[in-house]
């Protein structure tokens, strides 16, 4: 299975469409999202993907998103703070992140085969033991370019890519 991850969207539609755009060229199955939507029109870029999501510290109009994603169907879910997600028998723990402290805790701790986060917008992919600690990047202008990612992980190989919002191509 082939999962989009993506973060720190911050209502700029363009990215989130253009993030989509990727993760179909890509043959994603399930996109999640590590928070910080901050509206729940931005989400209709994702429409037609099973979108998982928690909140970030700028997501503020809750029941809005959580409507929406109810709307986008397709299994698609608002997990509140924290979600602990199994595909393919691989597990995810997903948070917004705020305290890095807490993000590498959860990572050293390696109860999740993935952690997956945002907040700091800036790009990772680090092991850590058995656990993968992992943040696509940021979407919005502010970002440098080349944090400004998704990132793409393939279940059967484990193997994580990321693939460039601001740019054209790959860039790993």
């Amino acid at each position: 299975m082939i999962i989009g991850i993506v973060s720190d969207t911050h209502d700029n539609v363009a990215a989130a469409e253009r993030a989509a755009e990727i993760f179909e060229e890509e043959g994603v199955e399930v996109v999640i999202h590590c928070g910080d939507f901050v509206a729940p029109p931005l989400l209709s870029a994702f429409e037609g993907l099973e979108l998982h999501g928690v909140l970030g510290n700028n997501d503020g109009e809750i029941s809005g998103l959580e409507a929406t994603f109810d709307a986008l169907g397709e299994g698609s879910e608002l997990h509140g703070r924290f979600a602990t997600l199994e595909f393919d028998g691989l597990s995810f723990g997903v948070l917004h992140g705020e305290s890095k402290a807490e993000v590498e805790a959860l990572a050293a701790a390696e109860t999740y085969d993935f952690v997956c986060y945002g907040h700091h917008h800036r790009r990772e992919h680090t092991e850590s033991g058995r656990t993968t600690l992992l943040n696509p990047g940021a979407q919005f202008p502010t970002v440098d370019d080349e944090h400004r990612t998704v990132a793409i992980v393939d279940t059967l190989s484990e193997s994580v890519r990321f693939r460039s919002v601001a740019g054209s191509s790959d860039d790993r």
